[in-house]
């Protein structure tokens, strides 16, 4: 491997142009994702059958739960070809993303193989009506076919991302998502194909997204896409590279756990205030969509730093990347605080959910402010691999909000919002405070 510290001396500080460089085009991408559930709820709405919506709804839920938990394969390959980037590895540059693709090819061929047991296991436990339960086996029967293509396209977006080629990620995404809603419309509405339409849809979209994107790494690396197996395999790289991703698989299993156990208590609570945590909800989202993207930015520049050895350029890019997102999440912030009930009125019309979202606002208002810390070290120890201790402090996180629910949970849904910025807290915090070290120790 070429020596990182040879490449030094031609890196070049992030400014704020390479932020939004790269976290404009993922914020752009984040905004569109949610018309793939628009999109397909609308078209299967459409057919009139109550217990079909339900059972794609469901389904749909169980998928983005699962791929997330996936979601380690896009992180790490934004970090490792970063690094290879800073440290002008081109023949590491090249093969992340055949080596990235094999690994996705065999938990995506798993999941298929174990279809039956994971579908059986997670639609149980969801407890819906057997109807429900029936049109969410189908549909699921039907789209987990699309696993290694979603996967591989985690690899690629990745890749390009890693590159600092986030407008070709966006363009890979965007065609991901077009492609998914018109297929839809397609095979349901016109073709009357119902449930396994809606399934086909995503199978067709990721594999169009797949072609276009491996089409986009041909021109990238003038056809030299193949790498010989004693350079994909190569023990010490592959073994980093699954210790990489077995600790944030981790650490993103202990942050969906914390949002399932939010969703869970607010079921409990009655369906009106699993109603009102619903709106409230979509606020959470919105500011992860900047929030996020913005994390996106620091995993490339901070990675690019790291692999060019150069302390400076790393931690300039983590100043940016913090005093950018707290801009941003003042403004998001100050948003819900004067405009939030209006908000809330166009997004329900039940007086009951309204004045029970509306209780609990302020709390929703405060988020964007307390996650600052918690999305950007996200990006940053992503960005350097600091994989283990992302998965400690997330594990630590998990614990903290658990502990604070317990403490608060006599103050019933304001207690459990209370607890989930205490996560918040935690989660940023603890990584805040742990970073110093981390720093001193990686650039010695």
């Amino acid at each position: 491997m070429t020596d990182p510290a040879a490449a030094s001396p031609t890196f070049h500080p992030a400014t704020t142009r390479d932020i939004f460089a790269i976290a404009g085009p993922a914020m752009l991408a984040n905004l569109t994702t949610p018309m793939l559930g628009i999109v397909a709820t609308m078209a299967i709405g459409r057919l009139g059958d109550a217990t079909l919506l339900g059972g794609v709804a469901m389904a749909s839920v169980l998928f983005d739960c699962v791929f997330w938990l996936f979601g380690f394969l896009r992180m790490s390959t934004v970090a490792f070809t970063a690094q290879a980037l800073g440290a002008g590895d081109k023949q590491e540059l090249r093969a992340l993303l055949p080596r990235g693709f094999i690994i996705a090819g065999v938990i995506g061929s798993s999941l298929i193989l174990l279809q039956m047991p994971i579908a059986f296991a997670l639609l149980t436990a969801m407890g819906g009506s057997d109807g429900v339960t029936d049109a969410a086996h189908r549909y699921f029967t039907i789209r987990i076919w699309s696993a290694p293509l979603v996967l591989s396209n985690f690899v690629m977006v990745g890749w390009l991302v890693g590159q600092a080629r986030a407008g070709l990620a966006l363009a890979v995404q965007i065609v991901i998502n077009v492609v998914s809603m018109a297929t839809t419309l397609l095979l349901v509405l016109v073709f009357d194909m119902g449930i396994p339409g809606a399934a086909l849809a995503a199978i067709v979209a990721e594999g169009t997204g797949f072609v276009l994107g491996v089409a986009i790494a041909w021109r990238i690396t003038g056809g030299k896409l193949t790498m010989p197996w004693s350079v994909l395999l190569e023990h010490d790289k592959l073994k980093h590279t699954v210790a990489v991703n077995r600790d944030i698989m981790i650490r993103t299993a202990a942050l969906i756990a914390a949002f399932l156990f939010f969703t869970a208590q607010g079921a409990r609570a009655g369906d009106q205030i699993l109603a009102a945590n619903a709106v409230l909800n979509n606020f959470l989202l919105i500011s992860s969509f900047f929030l996020d993207g913005l994390a996106t930015a620091a995993e490339q520049l901070c990675g690019r730093a790291y692999g060019a050895r150069n302390r400076i350029g790393f931690a300039s890019a983590v100043r940016l990347v913090v005093q950018w997102g707290f801009g941003f999440a003042v403004v998001l912030s100050a948003i819900y605080a004067l405009g939030g009930a209006a908000l809330i009125d166009a997004m329900t019309a039940s007086a009951d959910v309204r004045m029970l979202a509306r209780e609990f606002l302020w709390l929703v208002a405060l988020a964007p402010v307390l996650g600052v810390f918690a999305f950007a070290y996200d990006g940053v120890f992503i960005g350097a691999t600091w994989a283990r201790d992302m998965r400690n402090l997330m594990v630590l996180s998990l614990l903290c909000f658990l502990a604070a629910w317990f403490a608060l949970r006599s103050w019933g849904n304001a207690g459990l919002w209370a607890a989930l910025l205490v996560h918040y807290i935690a989660r940023g915090g603890l990584q805040a405070i742990r970073y110093p070290a981390l720093l001193r120790k990686t650039f010695s």
